[in-house]
């Protein structure tokens, strides 16, 4: 849209001035904070007007002031400063003062007080002294007074430019000085009468709007008989007669002193005269007085209750102002006292939170998670957990809480208030809590181990082997070897073949280091014994689990030699190691090594094997000479691998 111009904004002013509007709080017609100040400073110019208007007019028709503007109202006391003023003007001119009295009146005043003043040629000199001042500068339409302030003629007013001026529609004002029965004509710069019916015949109208009779010979009747010299003219009471004998008609009107009762007009005829009801039209906020020929102020105040329905009243000239009780607002055109919406007037300034308007007032509250605060307008947290609103635990949050649950449990994802106990055993992790076999309870879980051959463990989750052959609770005979295993035990027994014995004693338990050796014990003259290349065999034991996540080669069995790593050339020997029996599926084989400068045989899991299983891996040391096996040792290793993998 365009731009609002400055003019415009003034024009609106203006026009509600002339409403009789509240110039503080008329609608905007722009959002320029510039438009909003001219508007509401146009429009008290206008009412400023009215008001000091109506103060010259009492001092015009009544001439005293004090008695007429009581109270300390802003409009009372500007009316009594136009009345005063007015006053002043008026002594100036009855007491003829000269350039010698300096009187520093307001810019106001001293208008009123030249308004006031009839400038006749003797005080002409009077009105010139009171601008004297005028520097020259002001650029003034009109006049100027001191310090370049401009100031216009009798019947004008100054623009609120400060320097135009304009003219002022006294017939409007009621500042004219019209008789009954005369009509105010506004002329630029001052007005004139005129009467409202002609002067009939007989009169004619004079320039001071006056009527001026005109002598005029009638027919006249006679009694008797006679020529006309000396005769006898009956003459009609409206008629009289004058020097030269002529016959002039009477304005009874203007002969008589008020010929017609108080509130009639005098209206002449021919050869008499009427009265009319005097039809005087009193602006709003005036009526008519007890005689019906003048207009005087109506007391809208008066009442029970008032032109302002419960609110104070303030009786003005021609008006009246509402004074509306907090909250409300004097709506200038409808009269009344308006509730005003502080929430939407004041939006966020009134309520921390939410803002209700009610009659007169508004009302605050708060958001959920919040109440008002003892000043009714701010909001303090509100602590839910006081209400026990969660079924476990609960912590306060500004403006809010938020429920959490025990351990073992977790918060319900349908209503975040309940807790439901957490399946450990069923979460992804959960074949990991427990070594065994997980139970779950409510908000917990415990772990149990098979019935036979383990305990748990104190952490509550592992599950430890029970060594049978340690507690005693085997079943082994003397004379067998007890051979603890993984979730159980065995019971051994190793007997050397022919030709070979038993190195060492007989052990009642088999620890897994331990080795079990045959040498060779050749008979005499047993030639096959003495040439048989096999010079002992050795029996070890090794227990497995079932491994869970096989990634790489395990190694379970070192079969360490005597032999050193690097032999003499001359010699070219060497230990060739070879797995000859009990392979499983390919699941072992055997690595050469060389371990602090001597030859390691390793044996190495290569594939996983699932429990439970038994079996005996039989290996060969095989010690070779110029390519030639000069003998070798056989080493049975007796594995065990449980069906768990604990």
């Amino acid at each position: 849209s365009q731009p609002i111009s400055i003019d415009e904004c003034c024009k609106d002013g203006r026009v509600r001035g002339i409403d009789n509007q509240d110039c503080t709080a008329i609608p905007l017609i722009s959002e320029s904070t510039t438009c909003r100040i001219v508007q509401e400073q146009c429009c008290a110019a206008v009412l400023e007007d009215n008001i000091c208007t109506s103060g010259i007019n009492m001092a015009k028709e009544q001439g005293v002031c004090d008695t007429q503007f009581t109270g300390s109202t802003c409009e009372t006391k500007t009316a009594k400063m136009c009345c005063d003023c007015c006053l002043l003007g008026r002594a100036a001119r009855e007491h003829g003062l000269t350039c010698d009295h300096s009187l520093s009146l307001g810019y106001q005043c001293g208008l009123v007080v030249e308004g006031c003043l009839e400038q006749s040629q003797e005080h002409k000199s009077f009105i010139f002294c009171l601008f004297i001042m005028c520097t020259g500068l002001a650029n003034c339409a009109q006049e100027c007074v001191g310090n370049s302030t401009c100031a216009c003629f009798k019947g004008y007013k100054l623009k609120p430019d400060g320097k135009n001026c304009e003219d002022i529609n006294e017939c409007l004002l009621g500042a004219s000085n019209c008789r009954g029965g005369e009509h105010c004509i506004n002329t630029v710069g001052s007005f004139r009468c005129q009467r409202e019916v002609s002067c009939g015949t007989g009169y004619e109208l004079t320039d001071s709007n006056n009527c001026k009779g005109q002598r005029s010979q009638h027919n006249a009747s006679y009694r008797g008989k006679g020529n006309k010299e000396g005769s006898i003219c009956m003459i009609h009471d409206s008629y009289i007669h004058d020097k030269l004998d002529l016959f002039v008609y009477i304005n009874e009107c203007l002969a008589q002193t008020e010929p017609c009762r108080p509130g009639q007009l005098c209206m002449n005829t021919m050869g008499s005269f009427t009265c009319q009801r005097n039809s005087i039209n009193c602006g709003r906020g005036y009526h008519l007085n007890d005689g019906g020929n003048r207009c005087v102020d109506i007391d809208e105040c008066k009442g029970p209750d008032g032109a302002c329905a419960g609110h104070g009243c303030i009786n003005l000239v021609g008006s009246f102002r509402c004074e509306c009780k907090a909250g409300f607002i004097f709506n200038s055109i409808s009269r009344i006292c308006e509730d005003i919406n502080e929430c939407r007037h004041y939006p966020g300034r009134l309520c921390a939170h939410k803002c209700e308007n009610v009659l007169g007032s508004y009302k605050c509250s708060c958001t959920q998670g919040f109440k008002l605060a003892s000043d009714g307008r701010n909001c303090d947290d509100l602590n839910e957990c006081e209400s026990s609103p969660c079924s476990q635990e609960c912590a306060n949050v500004y403006g809010s809480y938020q429920c959490y649950c025990r351990r073992g449990y977790q918060l319900s994802d349908i209503d975040g208030i309940n807790c439901e106990d957490i399946d450990e055993c069923a979460l992804p992790t959960g074949g990991h809590i427990c070594s065994y076999r997980c139970n779950n309870t409510p908000g917990s879980f415990y772990c149990t181990c098979p019935a036979t051959g383990y305990t748990l463990a104190p952490n509550g989750r592992s599950c430890q082997d029970v060594d049978e052959c340690v507690t005693g609770t085997h079943t082994c005979s003397v004379t067998e070897s007890c051979f603890n295993v993984q979730g159980g035990f065995r019971c051994l027994s190793f007997e050397c073949p022919p030709n070979y014995r038993q190195a060492g004693e007989i052990r009642a338990r088999v620890e897994r280091s331990d080795t079990i050796r045959c040498v060779k014990s050749c008979q005499p003259n047993d030639i096959g014994c003495v040439l048989d290349p096999v010079h002992s065999i050795s029996h070890t034991v090794i227990s497995l689990p079932t491994f869970r996540e096989f990634t790489k080669p395990e190694e379970i069995v070192f079969l360490r030699t005597m032999s050193p790593a690097h032999s003499s050339p001359q010699l070219s020997s060497d230990i060739v190691f070879d797995i000859l029996e009990g392979n499983v599926q390919n699941s072992f084989d055997i690595v050469k090594r060389q371990e602090h400068g001597m030859i390691v045989g390793v044996v190495r899991q290569v594939k996983p094997l699932i429990g439970s299983l038994n079996m005996v891996l039989k290996l060969a040391m095989n010690y070779v000479t110029s390519g030639v096996v000069s003998h070798r040792n056989i080493v049975n290793v007796h594995i065990f691998v449980s069906e768990f993998w604990f």
